[in-house]
């Protein structure tokens, strides 16, 4: 049996289009810092967001990835009620 916790909260700073607006993952990675927050910065080859169909789209827009750090996706995703901690509080502090 395994047992998996992802406590941090995951900020993604590029996925399968390019990389995501460096000002606004580094202005994430600094709350997260300033907040006292556990954070992992990532990059997924394989994925694409929404972010990235807007940029396809033609939007003139910043964008970054915030979540909750998770275990698999889509099938049976797991994380730990911190993650989702630590994604609420970051977002909160990028907000105010």
């Amino acid at each position: 049996m395994m047992i998996f916790a992802m406590i941090y909260t995951d900020s993604c700073a590029k996925d399968s289009s390019g990389p995501y607006d460096y000002n606004m993952v580094t202005e994430l990675v600094n709350l997260a810092k300033k907040n006292e927050l556990s954070y992992a910065v990532d990059i997924y080859p394989m994925y694409g967001s929404d972010v990235s169909a807007a940029l396809r789209g033609g939007n003139d827009i910043r964008g970054a990835l915030i979540g909750p750090g998770v275990h698999a996706s889509h099938g049976m995703e797991r994380t730990h009620v911190s993650a989702l901690e630590n994604t609420i509080k970051l977002l909160t502090a990028y907000l105010v």
